[in-house]
């Protein structure tokens, strides 16, 4: 209820007899009216006290009304107190003027009417009251919303097993997240690309040729993006953890070929080198996308990880296998580490590395897999990682 809100008024005059005579007009007993004779008494309670309005007079020895009112202004604790002003001179010395002029919101002349001045401390009062409602609410409000924050705290920490069938659906989620950044990224760079050449006018970098090389890259990227979407409406392969392969004959050192070529950028803001080594061709019934998906988790590693030393990649035949190596030159993966690299969320950790979801590999193994072959590495620390990847030609 707003009447249970204590409402202090604040009168100023010179005059004890003024002073008791505004009091009795606007005392009640849910209001405290606290009375100063100069304007340094009132500075002092306004100091103290917060105050639904003040009425001040004009006419005082010493600080006047004006100067108060203006001291008042200029004080973050008491600029927005409604001022009244009280003035006996005469309407001819336009008091009113100045009155409005250093922030009074209302100006009385002597002698007071008793309804006027009754109804506008009512009003004011009022409207003092209406504020401290609102902000009583508004802390309510936000004490409910605490309140709320710990309840939800509570029950969150008592559904594990609800949180551990949502982390399932999230960890799945972040393998999806994964596999698209890599068409994703392709994309935004060709197009980044594209509106550098615009920008600098450069008609040379739109010619028929490369026009086609642009289409073929783009609808490359944007199959891989289809791809993927209908490998996520596939809820058995989801619920199962496997991965879609639909193999077709390939050559797997022009597929290495172009994706070093599309690394190359990627290389140079490493301020690494790479060195590529192929038998010529190498080629069988694999998924080229899937495929190329491994090769470019290896090329990541190998940049993330190889401390901006040369990188060696090889592809060659050996027994039956078609094999791809990717050599650094980085921190090295200790034996223990080797084991759980290719678990989900597992990786390498380093100080000057910022580490990735830790899904490549597990992915990576997955698609090799997948296609019948393996996924191997050779490493010690502080002496490179070989990733070796052999698929059955």
């Amino acid at each position: 209820m707003l009447s249970n809100i204590q409402a202090k008024l604040l009168i100023v005059d010179d005059l004890p007899e003024n002073l008791l005579a505004l009091e009795a007009l606007i005392k009640r007993e849910d209001r405290m009216v606290y009375k100063a004779l100069s304007a340094d008494e009132a500075l002092s309670l306004l100091l103290q006290h917060e105050f639904a309005m003040a009425i001040l007079d004009v006419q005082m020895p010493g600080m006047n009304g004006f100067e108060l009112a203006e001291l008042m202004r200029g004080t973050e604790k008491t600029k927005n107190i409604p001022i009244v002003f009280v003035s006996a001179a005469g309407r001819e010395l336009n008091y009113a003027f100045k009155g409005y002029e250093s922030g009074a919101v209302d100006f009385l002349h002597k002698p007071l009417d008793i309804h006027a001045v009754k109804s506008k401390v009512n009003v004011f009062v009022d409207l003092y009251r209406q504020s401290k409602a609102m902000k009583q609410q508004v802390e309510a409000l936000e004490q409910s919303r605490r309140e709320q924050e710990a309840l939800l705290k509570k029950l969150q920490a008592t559904q594990n097993e609800l949180e551990q069938a949502v982390r399932m659906r999230d960890d799945f989620m972040s393998i999806v997240a994964h596999e698209v950044r890599t068409p994703l990224n392709g994309l935004i760079l060709e197009t980044q690309l594209r509106k550098m050449h615009l920008a600098r006018d450069n008609a040379s970098a739109f010619t028929l040729d490369k026009m086609h090389a642009m289409v073929e890259r783009d609808e490359r990227q944007i199959k891989s993006l289809i791809r993927l979407i209908e490998d996520m409406l596939d809820v058995s392969r989801i619920r199962t953890g496997k991965l879609s392969i639909r193999p077709s004959r390939f050559d797997l050192v022009k597929l290495v070929a172009n994706l070093l070529q599309n690394f190359a950028p990627q290389f140079d803001a490493a301020e690494s080198t790479v060195t590529f080594t192929a038998d010529a061709p190498v080629e069988g019934p694999w998924d080229e996308f899937r495929i190329e998906q491994v090769i470019s988790n290896l090329l990541t590693n190998a940049l993330r990880y190889g401390g901006k030393g040369p990188i060696d990649v090889r592809v060659y035949s050996h027994e039956g296998q078609a094999r791809v190596e990717v050599q650094d030159r980085g921190i090295g993966i200790s034996e223990e580490n080797q084991k759980r690299i290719f678990q989900q969320f597992e990786r390498v950790s380093a100080k000057t590395v910022v580490a990735g979801l830790g899904l490549g590999l597990f992915i990576s193994e997955q698609i090799v897999a997948a296609h019948g072959g393996s996924i191997v590495v050779e490493s010690k620390i502080n002496e490179g990682a070989l990733f070796r990847v052999c698929l059955p030609l």
